[in-house]
């Protein structure tokens, strides 16, 4: 997939979005093409998702959840394991 990248857990301490508006969250996403951590579906704000909708083609976010190495495809509704 063309325009994804590696992200880490370390690259903020919460949801983006979130942390802005002084709100909390139950799981955090980041977005394979820029690295956006936003909350999940799960979450009051689901700004991960808001971000996928907003962005074309960030599409694809992993989870950023200790233990959790798949992502997930807003566009096609599908989870993404690693081969």
């Amino acid at each position: 997939m063309d325009g994804l990248r590696e992200v880490s857990a370390g690259t903020t301490p919460g949801c983006e979005d979130c942390l802005r508006a002084g709100r909390t969250w139950v799981h955090l996403r980041a977005c394979l093409s820029c690295g956006h951590v936003g909350c999940c579906d799960s979450s009051p704000g689901q700004h991960a998702h808001q971000h996928a909708r907003a962005h074309g083609g960030h599409h694809v976010a992993r989870s950023l959840e200790p233990g959790e190495d798949w992502a997930w495809c807003y566009t096609d509704e599908v989870f993404l394991r690693p081969a």
